[in-house]
C-alpha cells in the first residue's frame, strides 16, 4: 500500500473510532457535560508537535466532547512525572526514554499509543561529513545529558558495525545544540529527524545530513502518547476518545503541513512557519512508518525495544512489555 493510501485509510480509522465511541459532534467542549483535561507536548512548541494544536483548532477534541488545554513539554522525564502524579492528563514523550525511565524508576505511567511507528533519534551533521556511520569514529557529538540519542547510541553503533567507544559525548544544553553545530564546535549532534529545518536555518541555509536509527534499528517506536495508570483504570473511555482526536490532528497534521504550521502560529507568534510546515514534512514517514496503521502500538515491537535496550546496558531492570503499554485504545 502506497504512503497516501496508508495515510488516506488511517484518517478514515481515526474518524470512525469517534464515531463508533458515541462522540459523532454531538457533545461539545462547551457544554456543561464537558470534561476538561490537559495535554503536554514532547518538548517546547516546535513543528513536530502542532498536532495537538490542529485537533483543537479543528475541533476533533470539541466532538468528542473534550475541552483540552495544550501546554509546552520539557521532556519525555518530566513529562512522566507530571502525567503519573496527575497534574496533566495526557503528554507525550520518546519511547526509548519511556521505557528506560521505567525501568529503573518505575513511574505509574502507560503508553496508550504511537505518535511515530519509527523513531526519528538520530545523528546531524554539516554537510556530507558524516553522511554514513563509517564516519563516526573519532567525532564529538554534542546532546544533552541523558538524551534519547546518547541511550540508544550504543545500539545504533552495534547494529552499524562499529565501536560505541569510538564516539565521544559532549553534554550540551538542548538549547545549545543548533549554534555548537553551525559553528562547527563539534563534528555532529544528537537530534531527531524533524529538526533538520531547524538546523538548517540555524546554520545559515547550510546542508544538514541525518543519520536516522530508524536505518538499523527499525523496531523502536518514536513518540507515545502517554497517560496514568490511575486515569486508564477510572476513565478509559474518556482516552480512547482524547487517543482518537489527537490521532486525527496527528494524520491531518502530516497532511497539511502549511495549514498546521499556521494553526500552531495562533497559539506561539515566535513560530516560524517555514520550518514548522518543514518538520512535519520531515516526520510524515515516521508517523506512517512502513505499512503499518498510524497510532497503532504492537505489544512484540515494544517487547523486542525493550530487549534491545537491555542489551546498551542502560536497563536496571527488565521490564515485561504488558506493563508498560496498553495495546487495543489506538485500534486500526
Amino acid at each position: 500500500m502506497s504512503g497516501r493510501n496508508r495515510l488516506v485509510a488511517a484518517i478514515a480509522a481515526a474518524a470512525l473510532a469517534l464515531t463508533v465511541s458515541g462522540c459523532g459532534g454531538s457533545e461539545k467542549a462547551d457544554s456543561p457535560d464537558a470534561a476538561s483535561v490537559t495535554y503536554l507536548t514532547s518538548f517546547g512548541t516546535f513543528g513536530r508537535d502542532s498536532y495537538a494544536y490542529v485537533a483543537l483548532e479543528k475541533g476533533y477534541f470539541d466532538e468528542v466532547g473534550l475541552k483540552v488545554t495544550i501546554k509546552p513539554g520539557t521532556g519525555t522525564v518530566d513529562v512522566m512525572k507530571l502525567v503519573g502524579s496527575g497534574q496533566a492528563d495526557y503528554g507525550t514523550g520518546d519511547l526509548s526514554g519511556f521505557i528506560t525511565t521505567m525501568a529503573n524508576d518505575k513511574f505509574p505511567v502507560r503508553a496508550v499509543a504511537a505518535i511515530h511507528q519509527k523513531s526519528m533519534a538520530g545523528i546531524a551533521s554539516l554537510g556530507k561529513a558524516i553522511d554514513s556511520p563509517e564516519k563516526l569514529p573519532g567525532a564529538s557529538i554534542a546532546d544533552s545529558s541523558g538524551s534519547t540519542n546518547m541511550i540508544i547510541f550504543p545500539a545504533y553503533a552495534k547494529a552499524a558495525g562499529i565501536d560505541p567507544s569510538s564516539v565521544k559525548f559532549v553534554p550540551s544544553s538542548p538549547q545549545a545544540l543548533p549554534q555548537l553545530l553551525a559553528a562547527g564546535s563539534v563534528d555532529a549532534i544528537g537530534q531527531f529527524a524533524a529538526g533538520k529545518p531547524l538546523l538548517e536555518k540555524a546554520a545559515g541555509g547550510k546542508a544538514v545530513t541525518m543519520l536516522p536509527y530508524a536505518d538499523k534499528l527499525p523496531d523502536l517506536y518514536g513518540n507515545g502518547l502517554l497517560v496514568s495508570e490511575s486515569k486508564l483504570s477510572s476513565n478509559r473511555e474518556e482516552i480512547e476518545k482524547f487517543t482518537a482526536a489527537l490521532l486525527k490532528g496527528l494524520l491531518y497534521a502530516v497532511e497539511h503541513p502549511e495549514e498546521a504550521a499556521q494553526l500552531l502560529k495562533k497559539h506561539d507568534r515566535t513560530a516560524d512557519e517555514k520550518v514548522a510546515a518543514a518538520e512535519l514534512t520531515e516526520m510524515r514517514p515516521y508517523v506512517l512508518g512502513d505499512g503499518g496503521t498510524a497510532g497503532t502500538l504492537d505489544r512484540e515491537r515494544v517487547a523486542r525495544m525493550i530487549t534491545l535496550l537491555a542489551g546498551t546496558g542502560t536497563l536496571k531492570s527488565t521490564p515485561a512489555a504488558d506493563d508498560l503499554g496498553v495495546y487495543d485504545i489506538a485500534k486500526p
